[in-house]
């Protein structure tokens, strides 16, 4: 029988004249890998500060096991501005000591990219104070990851981590045997490593069994039999659990209650968005040109962070970006943004960037905008427009666009000035989307947004006609809201991912495999033979080999529509076995013919 750690009994916390904790009993076991949800101010992070003992209840109690190791990190930390890396995370361990413990190396590789920490500027002898806020983030969470402990309890861990830093504490979390309470928006990180998950709502916490696909599957049940929320958060909720039964990627832990009530649920529900419909409708808005990449190189001061990129951004296109810190993600936003603005008068580096007459591009930067702290909400909203075309016949108010993004009749009257990080990201978004443009830049837009926001950005984004990229650490936002993932991996190139952020993970191992296979040789040991190299492409046969790799993955674009196009016709001829051997024979030829191309693409890209 697994051991209790820790007692929550009918405890209770009001700010105000809000009960944020209302009665909450609750227990953490041995074992246990529970993820915390709920909307921004509903006491999330009261809950697990209340449960740490770092905040007492207003009633209650909050028992620990006796000699309970417990570690917790907190959305600020308590690191010592003028100590060193070393001395915060390893303390006084000599190196022939922490170099030989493996979980040490593991966790130093995994958080700072290797044992000699090589984004900081003198390794692990770098003082703490200088550092940014991510850098002291990534610190903390060291520090306590290389501790034992019996109970870890982690505010927004993923928080300032880029995609592999995620899947590699995902991974490392599984692996320890500590019992584990987290709060976190990042999806595809609760359905990785949570067994557990508390939703958080309005003072009371309703507990679910798996991760959060099975959470999402059981609380869209429960709101169905009890019928007690409003109509609008049903039908959010009917929807990604639509995405959620449809296969999305990463999906990774199965139901575990009546299937049968969920496929009900869902019956009627239109796949998230018609992709072919918005294509025709973005054609229209955009024409046949948005952005013509061009032999573009682009430099951050003497750096050159992309070299001789060939691409083009088309009408109703959905990429997805991501990539290495630092390898020229919003760089080269920044250069499409710059050429945008000044109708192509402003270039980068180097080649040329076309701009198509009717672009009208509206970019989410991570820096959240100056506003006037004097305006509400709804004035700061309607300054931009009164009203708002979302495309397919939807069109909605300010005050409606607001409600959407969780600012209440109430709310909207509140001073900008008093808004929190996240509801003031919450409100340029909208803004942004109020000025109805046809092309979207949005650079990490899941910040600070609670995961009810972020259902409710992708809803609007479903119906969306434009063309769109999006830089996101968030695995279930880009596989969400995008069609196509390319990479930046830090060598300079653009490279399109037939299999989204799964490959890009894998080549980023391969790459890293690479270079440790290329390290030179300790001097006492003979030199290899030298390899024979592939001779250089000249130019010329570099931007055709660009040029084919447009070609072929606009091929691959057809050939998805027409795969889903012939699983549909399956479907409908299920008792038809004549029709089903023929059509299958078809599938089996498109297969066939997307495998054959993917393998050509992938021969183009290392030559490009």
């Amino acid at each position: 029988m697994a051991v209790n750690l820790v007692n929550v009994e009918n405890i209770s916390k009001v700010y105000g004249t809000r009960a944020v904790l209302d009665g909450v009993s609750l227990g953490v076991s041995e074992g246990d890998r529970i993820g915390v949800v709920g909307r921004n101010g509903d006491g999330k992070t009261t809950l697990i500060r209340t449960l740490a003992r770092l905040e007492e209840p207003d009633s209650g109690r909050v028992t620990h096991l006796g000699g309970l190791r417990l570690g917790v990190l907190t959305q600020h930390d308590s690191l010592d501005p003028e100590a060193t890396v070393r001395h915060e995370v390893l303390g006084d361990m000599a190196d022939h000591e922490w170099a030989g413990d493996a979980k040490i190396r593991d966790v130093l590789t995994g958080l700072f990219g290797g044992l000699d920490l090589p984004g900081f500027p003198q390794g692990l002898d770098t003082v703490v104070g200088p550092l940014s806020g991510g850098e002291r983030r990534r610190i903390a969470l060291a520090k306590l990851l290389i501790a034992e402990q019996d109970l870890i309890v982690l505010d927004e861990p993923t928080n300032h981590l880029d995609v592999e830093g995620i899947a590699w504490l995902a991974r490392h979390l599984r692996e320890r045997r500590s019992a584990l309470v987290c709060v976190t928006h990042d999806r595809w990180f609760l359905d990785q490593v949570c067994t557990r998950m508390w939703d958080v709502q309005r003072g009371t916490v309703y507990e679910y069994e798996g991760g959060y696909s099975d959470y999402v599957f059981a609380r869209a049940e429960r709101e169905r039999i009890a019928a007690s929320e409003e109509a609008k958060r049903q039908n959010l909720i009917r929807k990604e659990l639509a995405w959620l039964r449809r296969g999305a990627p990463a999906r990774t832990s199965k139901p575990r209650f009546r299937v049968e009530a969920a496929n009900e649920l869902i019956k009627d529900v239109p796949p998230p968005r018609d992709r072919s419909e918005l294509m025709k409708f973005a054609s229209s808005r955009l024409g046949k040109t948005v952005f013509d990449l061009e032999n573009v190189t682009v430099q951050a001061g003497p750096k050159v962070l992309l070299k001789h990129v060939t691409w083009q951004l088309g009408p109703g296109d959905r990429v997805g970006l991501v990539g290495v810190n630092g390898a020229g993600k919003t760089s080269l936003l920044r250069a499409l943004e710059r050429a945008a603005r000044t109708e192509g008068e402003e270039q980068p580096a180097g080649g040329r960037i076309a701009v198509g007459k009717t672009v009208k591009l509206a970019y989410l930067s991570q820096e959240i905008g100056e506003l006037d702290p004097n305006w509400r909400v709804l004035e700061a909203v309607q300054r931009v427009r009164e009203r708002v075309d979302l495309g397919k016949g939807r069109e909605m108010t300010a005050g409606q666009l607001c409600e959407t993004f969780g600012f209440g009749k109430e709310k909207q009257w509140t001073p900008v000035g008093d808004l929190s990080g996240g509801e003031r990201r919450r409100l340029q978004l909208l803004r942004l989307l109020m000025d109805e443009p046809n092309v979207l830049f949005l650079d990490e837009p899941t910040n600070d947004l609670d995961i009810e926001t972020l259902t409710q950005l992708e809803d609007l984004l479903d119906g969306w006609p434009g063309s769109m990229i999006v830089i996101s650490h968030d695995r279930f936002f880009i596989e969400r809201t995008t069609d196509t993932v390319y990479a930046l991996l830090g060598d300079g190139t653009l490279r399109m991912l037939p299999r989204g952020i799964d490959e890009y993970l894998e080549r980023r191992q391969r790459m890293e495999q690479q270079a440790a296979a290329a390290a030179p040789a300790p001097v006492a040991q003979k030199a290899a033979p030298p390899t024979a190299h592939k001779p250089q492409k000249s130019a010329a046969e570099q931007r055709a080999a660009k040029k084919e790799l447009q070609k072929i993955e606009r091929q691959l674009d057809r050939i998805a529509e027409k795969e889903s196009a012939l699983h549909a016709r399956i479907a409908e001829h299920a008792t038809d076995f004549a029709k089903v051997a023929e059509l299958d024979a078809e599938l089996r030829a498109l297969t066939a013919e997307r495998e054959e191309l993917e393998l050509r693409w992938l021969n183009l890209a290392e030559d490009a």
